[in-house]
Parts: C-alpha cells; structure tokens; sequence
C-alpha cells in the first residue's frame, strides 16, 4: 500500500466592470477592491476543480509493540508472556473476540473471551472480592494487562508477583446447594500419545 500526497484547486472566476483609461489601470483597480474586499468571491462564482497527486511512497507497517501480561489458561499454572498490544494478538490469545473486566483497584484489566461461557470454553479461575467471596469465574484463557494512557499496557513488576499469586494455582469447580465452590488443583499433565501398531504386530 503506498501513501500520496493530492493537492486540490477550487477555481473561482467573476467578472466586474469599471471605467479606466487602460486595460492595466482596470486590472489594477479591481485588484485593489478585490484586496480592500469590495469585490468578494463566493460559491456562487465556483467554476471548477482540479485534483493533482504525486508518484507517492511506500506506507511502512508499524511492527506491533509487545507487552508482558500474566497468562492464565484453563488446568495449567498463571505464567507471565509476552503478547502484541494489538487487538489481533489480544483475540489469538483469548481465543475469540476479547472483553475487559476491572475487577481491582490496581489499574489493571483481566481480559478474556467475551463469548467464554456462551460456547462452552472450561471454566478456568473464580475471581474473588476482599473477603474471598466469588464475584465471577473465568471461562477460557484470559490474561492479565496494566492500563497505559489509552490502551492496554504491560503488568507492572511490582504487580506481577500479586497477580501472579492471586491465579498461580488451576481450580476445578464444585456447585453444593446454591454455592458455588472454587477448589485449587495441580496442573493438567499432557498425555501421550500411544503409537499406533502395524497390523499383525505381536503383542
């Protein structure tokens, strides 16, 4: 994609008529009355329009800035990464379109998929109030950011070991009655995968 440059002239044109003895001396004299504003030129007198661009340039893709957020996915333990700032990197990384959550009173956002409990991602971490009770639970990865000027940021450092703490373990769910219990788990292992045997291998 290239970036140009295009000048546009809106030409206006009036006639006037004035009594002189040449045709310089009426030049200038309705020069002079076009400068004192005596003669105004408006829409009225619009008589065409010229567009005029240059052999432009290429436009550079600004790289994407990456910023250190604490990751928390679904059965394993919070880690803190490096994600681009931009909104393509945000939604790879929460899987789907993104929502931001001010849960706290640090400037900070917990991010996640807006759509996580309408299609069914796995319940992840239950956010909990100052006395421990839940406010909400987390449905599919979701990442925790600081708050720039206008935009998510990094996590601050000295905020990391917090948050980092606060969602460290993965939890399972239990619902007794009407509440809802959040119990820490160890993480999920990776299984693997059995190799498949040729037909009439032996046992």
């Amino acid at each position: 994609m290239k970036e140009f440059e295009v000048s546009i002239t809106e030409t206006l044109q009036k006639t006037v008529t004035v009594e002189a003895d040449s045709r310089e001396e009426a030049e200038r004299m309705a020069e002079d009355m076009w400068r004192d504003e005596d003669i105004v030129l408006d829409a009225e007198d619009f008589t065409g329009v010229e567009f005029a661009g240059n052999d432009g340039k290429e436009v550079e893709k600004e790289a994407s800035k990456s910023i250190d957020v604490l990751l928390v996915e679904p059965g394993q333990y919070a880690k803190m990464t490096a994600i681009g700032s931009d909104l393509k990197s945000m939604q790879e990384t929460v899987g789907g379109s993104i929502e931001a959550a001010y849960f706290f009173d640090e400037p900070v956002a917990l991010v996640c998929n807006e759509d996580g409990k309408n299609i069914g991602l796995p319940l992840n971490r239950a956010v909990r109030d100052d006395t421990g009770d839940i406010m909400d639970i987390i449905a599919g990865k979701f990442f925790v950011c600081g708050l720039s000027e206008d935009n998510f940021g990094s996590l601050p450092e000295k905020l990391q070991e917090k948050f980092t703490s606060m969602f460290k373990r993965p939890e399972t769910f239990l619902k007794m009655g009407q509440k809802i219990l959040a119990i820490p788990t160890d993480p999920i292992k990776p299984t693997a995968k059995k190799e498949k045997q040729a037909p009439g291998a032996e046992l």
